[in-house]
């Protein structure tokens, strides 16, 4: 009678942790597939914002910028509303970005830091420039809607 007594209990704990175990791979899997649905909606969305910027649409950057975000570039930092009147009065006209290689981290849910190595042709002022960049992108998630909060352009030694 012990004997099957043990022999029940053992089976109920391996069935039990044989639940368990598969429960956690599913959450896994579930996880990972959420996290690669994040990374290729926010490299598409990085991918529209060059586009926007090269074709100076102020409305869709305005949308996209959170009204906290940073910029930073080889000549300052400076927010939001600058940024967009910037790129609105020509100041500065990305042209151009040939990225080349992109990463992206997904944070939690609500924060993604997407990486880009790019050739970028842009006018500054009268003056039109090519230089490579890794340009580092934080979004951050709110109202269900992607935001950009920091746009940093560090300038690379070497040429594309």
């Amino acid at each position: 009678m012990k004997l099957l007594i043990n022999s029940s209990i053992y089976y109920t704990m391996h069935k039990r942790i044989i639940i368990v175990s598969l429960f956690f791979l599913f959450i896994g899997q579930v996880v990972l597939a959420q996290s690669a649905d994040i990374e290729n909606e926010i490299t598409e969305l990085s991918k529209q914002k060059w586009q926007w910027m090269a074709d100076k649409n102020t409305d869709k950057l305005a949308e996209l910028f959170h009204d906290k975000a940073k910029f930073v570039h080889m000549g300052g930092t400076w927010g939001k509303d600058r940024e967009v009147d910037i790129i609105r009065s020509g100041g500065i006209h990305y042209k151009k970005a040939d990225v080349h290689e992109i990463m992206v981290e997904v944070l939690n849910e609500n924060t993604v830091i997407l990486w880009n190595r790019i050739t970028l042709l842009a006018a500054v002022g009268p003056n039109e420039v090519t230089n490579p960049f890794m340009v580092t992108e934080v979004y951050v998630k709110e109202e269900n809607n992607w935001k950009l909060a920091d746009l940093t352009f560090s300038k690379l030694l070497t040429r594309e």
